[in-house]
């Protein structure tokens, strides 16, 4: 029997703060997917909608004012509304992807690193340590063992950040080991030259330099950095100075993602 190739869908969730979900949504556009943005409270309202596309996005922005911390409010709704909806959801081979606030939605939700599907948190994002908000670009270099279906075919990427909460911690050091053991590690700070990065390289003080982990199907990713941030050479901010191809590198991050619904789903 020929396997038919499925359409790729892609719901970007929006509302209560969420400010990048235009971006996320023409990312995925440009990628080949059919990209819908989705109010929180429809999702909520309809929990049967998740289960009709194959790729979840939770875009970056400042979701429910960063109360209590950075994603804290909007991971409380997700895991105890849509809780085993996104366990189906992860477990049906489906992906998800969370960016800047998006990630730190996640981790606080324990859907990432996701070492058991218990919702238990293992990581966090929290102040950085430059004690304010930093919006700059910055390097990065992907985990050679890294085995995530979004970083499939990246060795390095610059991109632009946003954050003020964006100092990856883990609990313990067995925590951390178990990252880098089990490939969850994607995607680290670095300097211009690929090296070991001093602030402002590594934004935020992140531990081990992390910007990005998946969980261990490496199917649930999360990132500070802003791949929707450069979709094209004119979101470089050095664009009038430099040769630069015109697609951006951002866009990368995106194709994986449909790519691999086409293939697999």
């Amino acid at each position: 029997m020929v396997k038919t190739m499925a359409e790729p869908r892609a719901l970007i969730l929006v509302g209560f703060g969420i400010n990048c979900d235009y971006e996320t949504e023409h990312a995925f556009q440009l990628a080949g997917a059919f990209a819908r943005r989705l109010h929180l409270n429809d999702l909520l309202a309809d929990k049967g909608l998740l289960a009709r596309y194959h790729i979840l996005a939770l875009p970056g922005g400042f979701s429910f004012g960063d109360h209590i911390a950075s994603g804290r409010v909007l991971a409380n709704r997700l895991r105890y509304a849509l809780g085993s909806e996104l366990i189906s959801f992860i477990a049906d081979g489906k992906l998800v992807i969370g960016i800047c606030n998006g990630f730190q939605v996640l981790v606080k939700m324990g859907l990432l690193p996701g070492f058991d599907v218990d919702f238990k948190q293992t990581v966090t994002l929290t102040l950085n340590y430059s004690g304010k908000f930093e919006d700059r670009w910055v390097y990065l270099k992907a985990d050679s063992k890294a085995n995530c279906v979004f970083s499939g075919g990246i060795d390095s990427l610059y991109l632009p950040v946003r954050h003020g909460e964006g100092k990856f911690m883990t609990d313990n050091p067995e925590t951390l080991d178990r990252l880098r053991v089990n490939g969850q590690v994607v995607l680290r700070y670095c300097s211009p030259e690929g090296g070991s990065p001093d602030y402002p390289f590594n934004p935020n003080g992140s531990e081990d330099d992390i910007a990005a982990i998946c969980d261990s199907t490496g199917r649930v990713f999360g990132m500070m950095p802003h791949p929707e941030g450069y979709l094209y050479r004119e979101n470089h901010p050095r664009w009038t100075r430099e040769k630069l191809p015109s697609e951006g590198l951002g866009r990368q991050i995106f194709r994986n993602a449909v790519e691999y619904v086409r293939n697999n789903l």
